[in-house]
């Protein structure tokens, strides 16, 4: 009984699944190809400029900030011995991973961003917008619970509205250009599947034990 609940659950979780990935897609799609011009894809453009509303500035910090402060928060609180403590440690790893990463081809490649010139080709003139390292923040850190709870649990797709939001944000305030936020989706991605398929968490290896419980056992 258990296998055929459980083959029934992954039969209408995985449609779930896919219309969320879909919606999503279809939502980018506009700000991705709209008015084609350059850059490597040929999908580089200035978006007209919107720094009001959900857009501003502050408001992409603020998610930057949460995400840190839930993920550590979480990480040492629930201790790795914990299923979801654990993949609060995938996320850590996986962002640390993301962010060296990104620190390291923003300096090779030196992109100028698109509130420094009109031209998505200028590269290695000392420019830092290729990746974006707030982008690949929001998917190395969903990343992790994706491929740990989307089965069992498909809302938890829609925590990729996180880097959805985040890189149509940077667009639209001339922080990144299409290549930018797209690759350090696939970057963040691709680390928090790595990060995902570790048997013990690259950092919490190097934790005192306290903290490898969690420190919600301790108190």
């Amino acid at each position: 009984m258990n296998s055929i609940n459980a083959i029934g659950e992954k039969t209408w979780a995985a449609p779930i699944a896919s219309r969320i990935s879909v919606a999503l897609l279809l939502w980018l799609l506009p700000f991705v190809f709209a008015e084609a011009a350059g850059g490597p894809l040929g999908i580089d453009h200035r978006l007209s400029y919107d720094g009001s509303g959900i857009w501003a500035r502050n408001d992409q910090l603020f998610l930057e900030r949460a995400v840190i402060v839930t993920e550590l928060g979480g990480a040492l609180w629930l201790g790795g011995e914990d299923r979801l403590g654990k993949t609060y440690w995938q996320s850590v790893d996986a962002s640390v991973f993301s962010a060296l990463s990104v620190e390291v081809l923003k300096h090779a490649f030196g992109r100028e961003r698109p509130s420094e010139t009109s031209d998505p080709n200028q590269w290695f003139t000392g420019g830092q917008s290729f990746p974006s390292g707030e982008v690949a923040l929001q998917a190395s850190f969903v990343t992790p619970f994706i491929a740990e709870y989307g089965d069992e649990h498909p809302w938890v797709w829609s925590l990729e509205a996180l880097p959805a939001y985040d890189a149509v944000a940077r667009m639209k305030t001339w922080g990144h250009w299409q290549t930018d936020v797209l690759a350090a989706w696939a970057l963040g991605t691709g680390f928090g599947y790595y990060a995902h398929g570790r048997k013990t968490p690259f950092f919490l290896g190097f934790m005192p034990h306290g903290i490898v419980v969690g420190l919600c056992t301790n108190f």
